[in-house]
């Protein structure tokens, strides 16, 4: 997946996976019975009668009608008309083969295509017909080639022309004008080693104009993209958060007022706000592209320096009217839940800005992200309120607006295709939009006509213009899943809805599930390669936000439409469509908090062609347990058990979690995160590792639904990072970190999260002792300090200056060194917790009064993944019987370092690790401990 350029490809592409199901209700409205006749024997009508007075056996289309009179209107359908499939994959594949390609390549195709295609043509008229009509097709075949290889060619020489790729390659500093040509977005946080990685806003552009370092200015036409870095501002809020905004005119300097302003990053929303087509003039450092293929010749790195971008010309007219729409749809939302406010936007116009981290990745587990982007779903479902069902859209009885309000059917067109440009001008003419608005074209078509075998034609037509329009479309993954979700309504969804109908499923329903079914079974190939996973609970929770999802589009476009006349009416319309947009994210978080959501799968194309083989044995047998209703529903019980894995049975299957655990290392990679048993259901934990996922789905696999005291022993991101997982959906009564707010962003942090969820955040120092159930713990290091302003039970967190421990001695690590470190007693079992101690607190803990406590501990979690900065005197006066290391697989520190496991086994330890053993359970009582692995 090309990320650079189109990370929302993926979601995007998907769009058309369910909810475009209105495409499978087109019909052929031919009225022809078969006959006409005023011949033979006539019954009314002209119906024949044979002359010996039988009954004439009826047209099948009629006696599948179910009615004694036949089918009013029946469906007539030759086979599908294939003829434009081969030129537009011929096209598809040649624009992907040559965008890279040296131009003598593609000069050469363009030229044999050329002339085989006149020879081909030349002599067509001396041929038979069916001869001749197969020369042409080939012909045009060729010509199309011919095409795609040309346009593949020129804008293949974008990445080549001008002075800019020589200078990424010599990595200059340079000074461009920049027209931005996609929304700017922001990266996702994401951590380093202990450090989180600030984010970074990326823009797509064209350099118009480089000034070189002796001042000569070139003009160019190249594209770039631009990562602007914003940390001199202060950083955004790691979830996406936002303060509420007022809609305002978009300013001629090209910065828009519905801008995601992520909270405390002035700098980073000014860049964020800008629109297409406005020009700035950056000085920037450039390099090339760190992946041949893409679609930029030069990463331009920005420096954001707390200022606001230097626009030399605005956007255009168009774009200045789309932020003003975007911008009163936002504000529409601002009373709204954040689901729906993050959502409704999404469904309308694509913006997603205000979408977390969380949700997205709700919506990716479920494989509902299509409805996080703009779709032909959505362009289908407005048209259909202007022209009514799809299969009366020709006929006089067609319902919609259109005919109430007496529009003739061919203004009704035109009207349709003022709409159509309407809604690409609203939601930017980016690859993503072009996209969906030419399957949505084919909805249009099928609304228009009313015929389902026109269809396909159209489709192919859709992706050989497109490909012509811009062949690095051809490379899109997202584009591909657009065509093959549309292609799998048009030919399997048909197919399967009329086989569930036959097996007595409703009408709507058989629909529905055909069409979903059809398009997971085209796209889960494809999608196992971009997440290298594949979702058990797709199929279900498509079904089940599809109702939701016309609705949520009528009424959020309503609100588009009226915000800049009527605020009041377009809060009441976006507040309607609220309903079923937490509808849609509710199903999404459901779905995803399901502990067999997904399956791991091979992230790579011999993994997809695995998973075809696998569909097709599903399938294959499907077909034939359908008939055996007993076992249906043995398959159906068995996928649910799956899916939702309740804990005795898991254990039983399994065998994890281990009965009568006391304390688990979750396998969270280059981090730390344990779990401390509590009683049924509850764990304390300390620390939470450097991603939300891992650390939930450890605690989802042990079965925790409360925490009483989530412990931070210190604010590095590889222990902090995961808070938002350890809190998602669990009842917690409080945090406890250490004294030190550093790293201060991530000190931050950790209290942005506290203070959103009204917990209680409080600092822990030596001589605490506390008990929850049958575990106790006592905190050993760091020394008390002078006590700060204290925290009020029950009240949330605010931010309090930070404050260092007084004992440790002078550290370059003095976050490390200022680890909350905790002897643990459960069930007979004495467990010694480090954190990440360096060396020097290590020795000052040694000769602290808790020392005498911590000799001869049962388990040791060792200090700082193992590393090789340890106190050998420590560890041979804890002689743990078993050491416990947490890191990750191949990471780039050498964790844990072999001199540091050897001197815990020459102390007699058994040692451990979760890069190799992966999480890991410490069981049993006093003397019969036990450990075991997932």
């Amino acid at each position: 997946m090309s990320t650079g350029a189109d990370t929302r490809t993926s979601a995007t592409g998907a769009t058309d996976v369910t909810h475009a199901t209105d495409v499978t209700h087109a019909t052929d409205v031919t009225h022809a019975t078969g006959v006409t006749g005023d011949s033979g024997t006539g019954g009314p009508g002209g119906r024949r009668v044979p002359a010996d007075g039988t009954t004439p056996p009826r047209a099948a289309v009629h006696a599948a009608s179910g009615h004694r009179l036949g089918a009013a209107h029946p469906r007539q359908e030759g086979p599908a008309d294939l003829r434009l499939v081969p030129p537009a994959l011929a096209a598809w594949a040649t624009a992907a083969l040559l965008l890279s390609a040296p131009p003598g390549w593609a000069v050469g195709a363009v030229t044999a295509g050329l002339v085989a295609a006149v020879l081909l043509l030349l002599p067509v008229r001396a041929r038979g017909a069916a001869r001749g009509r197969a020369r042409a097709s080939v012909a045009a075949l060729l010509l199309c080639v011919s095409a795609s290889a040309a346009s593949a060619a020129l804008h293949g020489a974008d990445l080549r022309r001008g002075p800019v790729p020589a200078l990424a390659r010599q990595y200059a500093t340079v000074t461009a004008e920049v027209e931005i040509t996609a929304d700017p977005r922001l990266t996702r946080p994401a951590v380093r080693g202990n450090r989180a990685v600030p984010p970074t806003v990326l823009i797509e552009g064209d350099v118009r104009r480089v000034t070189e370092a002796g001042g000569r200015q070139v003009r160019t036409r190249t594209p770039v993209l631009l990562l602007v870095d914003v940390r001199g501002d202060e950083e955004p809020d790691a979830q996406g958060t936002e303060s509420a905004r007022r809609a305002e005119p978009v300013p001629p300097d090209g910065v828009a007022p519905d801008a995601p302003r992520p909270r405390a990053a002035p700098g980073a929303a000014r860049w964020l706000g800008l629109l297409p087509s406005t020009r700035l003039r950056v000085t920037a450092r450039t390099a090339p592209p760190r992946t041949r293929g893409d679609r930029v010749a030069a990463v331009l790195r920005v420096r954001g320096k707390g200022g606001p971008p230097d626009v030399l010309a605005g956007p255009s007219d168009a774009q200045r009217l789309a932020g003003r729409l975007r911008a009163g749809l936002r504000q529409a939302t601002d009373g709204l839940p954040a689901d729906a406010r993050a959502l409704l936007p999404g469904l309308v116009v694509g913006d997603t800005s205000r979408v977390t981290p969380e949700l997205k990745e709700a919506f990716e587990e479920t494989d509902l992200a299509h409805t996080l982007a703009v779709s032909g779903a959505n362009f289908t479902i407005v048209l259909a309120l202007l022209l009514g069902p799809p299969g009366l859209a020709q006929r006089s009885e067609r319902r919609g607006l259109a005919p109430r309000l007496g529009i003739s059917l061919r203004a009704t067109a035109v009207l349709g295709g003022a709409l159509a440009s309407a809604f690409v001008v609203v939601c930017r003419p980016d690859p993503s939009v072009l996209r969906a608005a030419a399957c949505g074209t084919v909805a249009l078509l099928a609304l228009a006509t009313g015929r389902r075998r026109s269809l396909l034609p159209a489709l192919a037509t859709a992706v050989l213009l497109l490909v012509l329009y811009d062949p690095w479309l051809a490379r899109s993954y997202g584009f591909l899943l657009s065509v093959l979700a549309t292609g799998a309504l048009l030919t399997l969804a048909p197919r399967w809805s009329a086989a569930l109908r036959g097996r007595g499923l409703p009408p709507r329903l058989a629909e529905a599930l055909a069409a979903a079914a059809a398009a997971q079974a085209l796209c889960a190939p494809v999608v196992a390669v971009l997440s290298a996973r594949v979702s058990l609970v797709a199929v279900p929770c498509n079904l089940l936000a599809e109702f939701a999802v016309a609705p949520a589009t009528v009424l959020g476009f309503g609100a588009l439409a009226t915000a800049p006349l009527a605020m009041p009416v377009a809060r009441t319309l976006a507040w309607c469509g609220g309903w079923p947009a937490e509808w849609i994210a509710g199903i999404a978080r459901t779905g995803a908090a399901l502990p067999g959501a997904g399956v791991d799968w091979p992230g790579t194309w011999p993994g997809a062609a695995l998973l075809v083989l696998v569909t097709v044995a599903v399938l294959f047998l499907g077909r034939r347990l359908l008939a055996h209703p007993w076992w249906c529903g043995v398959c159906a019980v068995a996928l649910v058990l799956a899916v939702v894995q309740p804990p005795p049975l898991t254990r039983v299957i399994t065998g994890w979690p281990p009965p009568g655990w006391r304390m688990v290392m979750c396998d969270v990679g280059q981090g730390d995160a344990l779990v401390l048993a509590a009683g049924e259901d509850t764990a304390v934990v300390v620390d939470a590792g450097p991603d939300p996922a891992l650390v939930d789905r450890c605690l989802r696999s042990l079965g925790v639904t409360r925490v009483p005291l989530v412990l931070l022993t210190h604010f590095h991101a590889d222990h902090v990072a995961g808070l938002p997982g350890v809190l998602r959906g669990r009842s917690v009564g409080a945090i406890e970190t250490t004294a030190l707010e550093e790293p201060a962003d991530q000190a931050d942090f950790v209290h942005r999260q506290a203070t959103a969820r009204r917990i209680p955040l409080r600092h822990a120092a030596a001589g605490e002792r506390r008990r929850t159930g049958p575990l106790s713990w006592e905190v050993v290091w760091p020394p008390p300090t002078p006590p700060p302003a204290a925290a009020v039970p029950g009240t949330p967190a605010t931010r309090r200056p930070a404050t260092r421990p007084a004992a440790p001695p002078p550290s370059a690590e003095g976050a490390n060194d200022a680890s909350v470190t905790l002897l643990v007693r459960t069930a007979g079992l004495r467990l010694l917790l480090l954190g990440d101690l360096e060396p020097p607190a290590q020795q000052a803990l040694a000769r602290s009064p808790a020392a005498a406590a911590l000799e001869e501990v049962d388990v040791l979690k060792v200090a700082h993944h193992g590393s090789a900065h340890q106190d050998h005197g420590l560890l041979r006066r804890v002689a743990p019987r078993l050491a416990l290391i947490s890191c990750g697989e191949d990471n780039t520190y050498g964790h844990p370092a072999p001199a540091t496991v050897a001197a815990l086994r020459a102390g007699g330890a058994t040692v451990l690790r979760t890069d190799r053993d992966g999480a890991l359970a410490v069981t049993g009582t006093g003397e019969a401990l036990r450990v075991a692995g997932d």
